[in-house]
């Protein structure tokens, strides 16, 4: 189970952070604004994917509570919508955590998650 505070304490940063600024987000005038989505996933959604892989790896295998799991993947939500929104795309749906982690393993890369996941921008 997870109990250690200094985790959950980093949990909860991540998770107010998010809701911070999806509070106070305002979507480009003019899209698509590449520097900030890939902001949102560099400072975002990547550290919170990483804390939920980190913690379920690496010999760890935290149990994670409900209500701390919905924390992190209500984060996960909002990053990917307001990274969607930077390319002028509404995409306020219900993403898995599970499968952001899955992703980032597989393609070792948060900007490669938020493109499958939210399918923004199109793939060439």
């Amino acid at each position: 189970m997870l109990t250690d505070p200094d985790v959950l304490d980093r949990i909860d940063a991540l998770a107010q952070r998010a809701r911070e600024e999806r509070e106070s987000f305002e979507p480009p005038e003019d899209p698509p604004d590449e520097a900030r989505a890939t902001e949102y996933v560099r400072d975002g959604l990547g550290p919170t994917i990483s804390a939920f892989v980190e913690f379920r790896t690496g010999g760890r295998m935290e149990y994670f509570p409900p209500e701390t799991y919905d924390r992190l993947q209500e984060a996960t939500n909002h990053w990917l919508a307001m990274y969607a929104a930077c390319y002028g795309v509404d995409v306020d749906g219900e993403y898995q955590l599970r499968e952001a982690a899955e992703l980032l393993v597989d393609t070792r890369d948060a900007g490669d998650v938020a493109q499958i996941l939210t399918g923004v921008p199109e793939r060439r």
